[in-house]
């Protein structure tokens, strides 16, 4: 198959925001020997080691961390490599890692959700004696999944610590704890991982990481009080984790020049793509809510905004790669029911899933062809069915949580 087909950037916008990136298109077996292979040499010889969510939440945890063992890496290489990148107009470059780069002795294992069981295989695997293991940004739903790996993790490793603030099952997360973890979950709706963290570590942090947990928590919980929490945002999604990781750990959030350059140049086609993504919306009545649904390669919390500021209590945002996501309001706070019942899981007012819809690449040619009609219409019947279940808690006295439903819950 010839680089040009699966090179979305030669396409027009509205081919563009229809398929997915250039990545998809790699085999999972090719990505995970990579992957492997990264992640032995990230092991090799560190002092510690971060396994976390690639976003900016996590990341933010992981320059947190490499502050208190002094651990960053300098910043001049990838400011130059930034100025290279904008310079040459060519260039498509979103900021892979340079091989020759120098290496950080707390070692970063970008991961997510879905390859979070794997990655925490490699550690288990692969790390050596008396090297301290962080988990970061991340919760496990099923601790059997894991359990074996977190015991030989906890056998090896010097310390084992965990700082997440996803809602846990109540077992899991004693589960966890009973394996000696030190496991610390944050109020999924007061605070971000970043701000777990920086709470956690024994350590006189400057002044620029509170600022940056702040301004993170401002974006990870939808806050949107600080304009600056969608720069640091759109900054980690679009680079290489150990640039972000670099950056925001010499400047925090007031970010350098070529940096906001970067961001700016992005933004114009980002913009574009979240018009495209509020103009393919069709609004549902489901239950008591409105729920808008679209589909497209978009910015998803942006999209949602749009949406909410049209009437919808809830927004699905369907992504051509397949999964998709769910984001609520003050009147929808069951965004992560409705994606516990298609594979994934979140917060209350955000989640994300992948519904088990494809079996083959012709069932990806039709969620093209159709944006995501078939997803769609699986995400749809579990809101339907967590209608139902709302309902029957009226009927039954509460909310959903436990509270008399003629009383806010707390």
């Amino acid at each position: 198959m010839e680089d040009e087909l699966i090179d979305t950037d030669s396409l027009s916008l509205e081919r563009k925001s229809k398929l997915p990136g250039k990545g998809f298109f790699y085999p999972d077996s090719l990505d995970e020997e990579r992957r492997e292979e990264r992640a032995v040499e990230a092991l090799e010889g560190a002092e510690a080691v971060i396994v976390t969510d690639s976003d900016a939440d996590g990341l933010g945890c992981v320059a947190l961390i490499r502050e208190v063992y002094d651990a960053a890496l300098d910043v001049v290489p990838f400011e130059e490599d930034l100025r290279e990148r904008l310079a040459d107009e060519d260039d498509t470059d979103d900021g892979e890692a340079d091989e020759e780069r120098e290496e950080s002795p707390v070692a970063l294992l970008p991961s997510g959700p879905h390859s979070f069981e794997e990655d925490l295989g490699y550690v288990a695997e692969y790390l050596e004696a008396g090297t301290d293991v962080f988990v970061c940004d991340i919760s496990t739903d099923a601790f059997e999944y894991v359990e074996d790996d977190l015991r030989t993790i906890v056998e090896r490793a010097g310390s084992f610590r965990w700082f997440d603030h996803h809602q846990w099952d109540e077992g899991v997360e004693a589960a966890v704890r009973d394996l000696g973890i030190d496991l610390v979950v944050g109020d999924s709706e007061e605070e971000c991982s970043t701000d777990v963290t920086l709470r956690s570590l024994e350590y006189d942090f400057p002044e620029r990481f509170t600022e940056l947990a702040r301004v993170t928590r401002d974006h990870d919980l939808w806050l949107k009080e600080d304009e600056r929490s969608d720069d640091v945002a759109d900054y980690a999604y679009w680079t290489d984790a150990e640039e972000y990781v670099a950056v925001v750990g010499a400047y925090g959030v007031d970010l350098p020049e070529p940096v906001v350059e970067y961001i700016t140049e992005r933004r114009v086609e980002k913009e574009l793509l979240i018009e495209k993504a509020v103009e393919r919306a069709e609004a549902h009545e489901v239950g008591d809510w409105r729920v808008g649904v679209t589909y497209g390669r978009c910015s998803q919390n942006e999209v949602a905004e749009a949406l909410r500021g049209q009437g919808m209590d809830a927004a699905v945002i369907v992504k051509p790669a397949g999964s998709a996501s769910i984001r609520g309001s003050e009147g929808f706070r069951r965004a992560h029911e409705v994606a516990g019942q298609v594979n994934g899981g979140g917060h209350p007012q955000a989640a994300g899933c992948k519904p088990d819809v494809y079996d083959d690449m012709l069932d990806y040619a039709h969620h093209w062809t159709t944006e995501g009609a078939a997803t769609k219409r699986v995400i749809l019947a579990a809101f339907e069915r967590v209608a139902e279940d709302a309902a029957a808690d009226r009927e039954g006295g509460t909310d959903g949580d436990g509270t008399d439903g003629d009383e806010p819950a707390e």
